[in-house]
């Protein structure tokens, strides 16, 4: 988890980090734009850190999961311009990435297997799976709105 930093100001996801600044709390609405820019930064900051291409790749397509179920699942039933909040942290050894909804939460170990037979033609779970397949962490708060994710750099 990442801890809260209450010194460091929260940004709109549109607003650009210093390269120098691999970590920040970023506000983001559900916007393709403002949710492209909190990728962007991540992903550039774990590719100023030496992360190989196929890292940078895993990183989007997990973050991407997380805050697509965060406004699709966890504000279904919210104001449509109420933001999720998403942290993260880079260095040469991880990315630790946070996304905080606003919603009820769930319970993350109620999604069945989508890999199962009986599964195979569900709609969802399967952005929980590949989240989880590409992140070498994944836990959940015990409200089940928030989720931290780490990525190790397999190069460290």
């Amino acid at each position: 988890m990442i801890a809260r930093r209450s010194q460091r100001p929260r940004m709109n996801a549109a607003e650009p980090i210093r390269r120098e600044d691999d970590s920040a709390s970023l506000s983001v609405r559900n916007s393709a734009t403002e949710i492209e820019a909190a990728q962007a930064h991540i992903v550039e900051a774990a590719a100023r850190h030496g992360y190989p291409k196929a890292s940078v790749f895993a990183l989007r397509l997990a973050i991407q999961e997380a805050i697509s179920n965060a406004f699709r699942h966890g504000h279904r039933n919210l104001p449509a311009d109420l933001p999720i909040t998403v942290e993260f942290a880079v260095t040469n050894a991880d990315v630790r990435v946070t996304i905080e909804d606003r919603g009820p939460g769930f319970d993350p170990t109620s999604i069945p297997d989508p890999t199962l037979e009986p599964n195979l033609e569900a709609t969802s779970g399967r952005g929980l799976f590949l989240i989880k397949a590409y992140m070498a962490e994944v836990t959940y708060s015990p409200k089940g709105n928030r989720v931290d994710m780490v990525y190790r750099n397999p190069t460290a």
